[in-house]
């Protein structure tokens, strides 16, 4: 049987990787930079644990939701590219995804203070130095490895995000090489800019990422756009989705799992991990209903399609608002963004360049209308608009361009890059034949 080049390739780089695993060792000594066993909180680990699987099953129930829709002949394959990400993000995270994330700041200083574009490579290679002791930075009452862990799950489902906007019509390997791509060189580097004490946007801009509104769903959605520019339309767009009660199924385990991301975000079981539980189930309602609604006043039949859409819609707007705002605020949250993520899905223009899944209206527009409102209404001190002034509006607004423009433009090079050494478009007869059959040989 004949074996293509590209395929050996990527067996051996999991081979060389599997070796290295076993004589890596790192030389670097960072026992300083923990605490001991007695800062231990037990309910935190507990409830962090029990986050990171919550958030675990959000991509299954995302390879449910994208699958449902989706035509007969690509339902597995439509599938399969979420669920693959599990296995290719988990080892990239563990290999130095981790460690470019949350490893030192790499950067420039700004007035005589550093701030982070990315993390130190080597810090964390292999999850080395990685363990049962708390960090004195981040998440200070549960293991280092927990921590790690429970982003990589963050890690593993935002490129899952992006395969509903070229469903159809993506070759799998070409897929497979670009998702390594953008977790290295988009993923991670946002991750550190946002998330890290010492990072370029949220130390410096102010930004507030509760639990990945912009890290994750902005990202993603911009990619999406980018992927759908590069990869062109589909010779047939029109389909029917082939089984609602997948997309139900999706819709269920996603909002199950959403009280893992955002919930979880508290990084301790304490009062702002239950506010986010409140906030992340009320958003998601009153986008869910408004959507319904406002499909039927708009001269559409109230669905279980859109119901669900809705729903998704509501839980990423609240997602970087989650633990930063009240309850009524949240009902506020998921209306407006059910209403701007309505409009766009069904704008000519977005629809002319087929966004298979409509990912961009409802994740890319759905984050930046989080981030927006976030910026809006966010409590705490120079938190917000409302709570600190038009400056600290401004400044969200800024890192809203800049992160808008990276991601966008960065995906667009990593895709022209992924094209050039594997062509990530399948041919004419393959996309007539259906994914399932023709990349993987299995039949839904």
């Amino acid at each position: 049987m004949k074996i293509k080049k590209r395929w050996l390739v990527s067996f051996i780089i999991i081979c060389v990787v599997a070796i290295a695993s076993l004589f890596w060792e790192n030389k670097n000594q960072l026992q300083h930079r923990f605490l001991t066993t007695t800062a231990i909180n037990f309910a935190d680990v507990a409830w962090l644990l029990t986050s990171s699987s919550f958030v675990l099953l959000m991509t299954p129930g995302l390879s449910f939701f994208y699958g449902g829709m989706v035509g007969k002949k690509n339902v597995i394959s439509t599938m399969l590219q979420s669920f693959i990400s599990l296995g290719v993000v988990s080892l990239l995270w563990v290999v130095v995804g981790f460690s470019l994330s949350f490893g030192d700041s790499l950067g420039f200083e700004i007035g005589g203070t550093h701030y982070g574009i990315i993390g130190n490579p080597m810090d964390y290679l292999f999850m080395d130095n990685v363990g049962s002791l708390p960090h004195k930075q981040l998440a200070t009452t549960i293991p280092f490895v927990l921590f790690a862990l429970f982003q990589m799950k963050f890690a593993v489902i935002t490129p899952a995000i992006i395969t509903g906007s070229f469903a159809e019509r993506v070759r799998f390997i070409g897929y497979l090489f670009f998702i390594c791509l953008f977790t290295l060189f988009i993923y991670t580097p946002l991750c550190h800019m946002v998330w890290h004490p010492s990072g370029l946007l949220g130390s410096y801009f102010g930004v507030k990422d509760f639990a990945g509104g912009t890290v994750v769903h902005m990202s993603a959605g911009f990619a999406a756009l980018a992927g759908v520019i590069v990869l062109g339309k589909r010779k047939n767009s029109e389909h029917i989705p082939t089984n609602i009660p997948f997309v139900l199924l999706g819709t269920g385990m996603l909002w199950f799992g959403w009280f893992g991301f955002n919930a979880g975000s508290a990084m301790a079981a304490n009062g702002t991990a239950a506010m986010a539980f409140a906030t992340t189930t009320v958003a998601s309602a009153s986008a869910m209903l408004t959507w319904v609604f406002f499909d039927r006043i708009n001269g559409r039949k109230a669905s279980a399609l859109g119901a669900c859409i809705g729903a998704v819609v509501g839980l990423v707007a609240i997602t970087p608002a989650a633990g930063f705002v009240s309850i009524p605020k949240s009902i506020f949250f998921g209306f407006i963004a059910a209403i701007v993520s309505n409009k766009m899905m069904y704008w000519s223009k977005l629809k002319a360049i087929d966004d298979t899944l409509d990912v961009f209206a409802c994740h890319g527009v759905g984050g930046i209308m989080g981030m927006i409102l976030t910026a809006i209404f966010a409590e705490g001190e120079n938190a917000s608009l409302l709570h600190g002034g038009w400056s600290v509006f401004g400044h969200h607004m800024m890192a809203l361009l800049l992160v808008a423009f990276f991601t966008f433009f960065g995906s667009l090079i990593l895709y022209k890059v992924a094209n050039w050494f594997i062509p990530l478009r399948v041919s004419e007869a393959s996309e007539q034949l259906g994914l399932d059959l023709s990349q993987h040989n299995e039949k839904f």
